[in-house]
């Protein structure tokens, strides 16, 4: 077998095998290269409510937060809650209420995890750690693999002796010139 052949089904496995992982790392940095848009690890929500605030003598316990999370709604599961002079924050399963002791007014903030960004973001910062740090690195010697060999698939004035290698100095070029402007 002749080093193109060789370097053609290399190329064509190599691509094939790292498939699932070239979605994930692509998905994951276009979200997280725009995390100043928007939040793709969760879904945050915020509603405005407005609560009967209790008199301001009662002791601020367990039990006066779940009084007031039950006027909001019964699907609220109380975790705990931090009271300073005005306000109340009460910390609930999925998010938090917080309320102006003054006037009753406040806010409900919820977090979901959002589908699929949230999965590919935790592995694209690399949290699991151990086995998925191996199985990283050889995704990233596979990449290597295949820019280097993608360069030598085509033959002629289409491949690395023509067009390819001006495609290729401009590749190379432009993360070379936005790299000094911005340092």
């Amino acid at each position: 077998m002749n080093l193109y052949k060789l370097n053609r089904v290399l190329h064509r496995d190599f691509g094939y095998f790292f498939f699932g992982m070239t979605i994930i790392y692509a998905v994951s940095g276009i979200a997280l290269n725009h995390r100043h848009h928007w939040n793709s690890n969760y879904i945050i929500r915020q509603e405005v409510i407005s609560v009967v605030v209790p008199d301001s003598n009662v002791v601020k316990d367990k039990a006066y937060a779940t009084g007031i999370i039950e006027q909001i709604s019964g699907d609220l599961k109380y975790k705990t809650h931090l009271t300073s002079a005005n306000s109340l924050k009460i910390f609930v399963d999925g998010g938090s209420v917080s309320v102006n002791l003054s006037t009753g007014e406040g806010q409900i903030e919820t977090l979901k995890k959002r589908p699929i960004f949230n999965e590919f973001n935790f592995l694209h910062y690399n949290k699991p750690a151990k086995l998925w740090t191996w199985f990283s690195d050889i995704y990233c010697v596979g990449l290597l693999i295949l820019a280097t060999g993608g360069l030598f698939i085509i033959k002629g004035k289409n491949g690395i002796k023509g067009r390819g290698a001006w495609m290729t100095a401009i590749g190379i070029a432009i993360p070379v010139i936005l790299f000094f402007m911005y340092m």
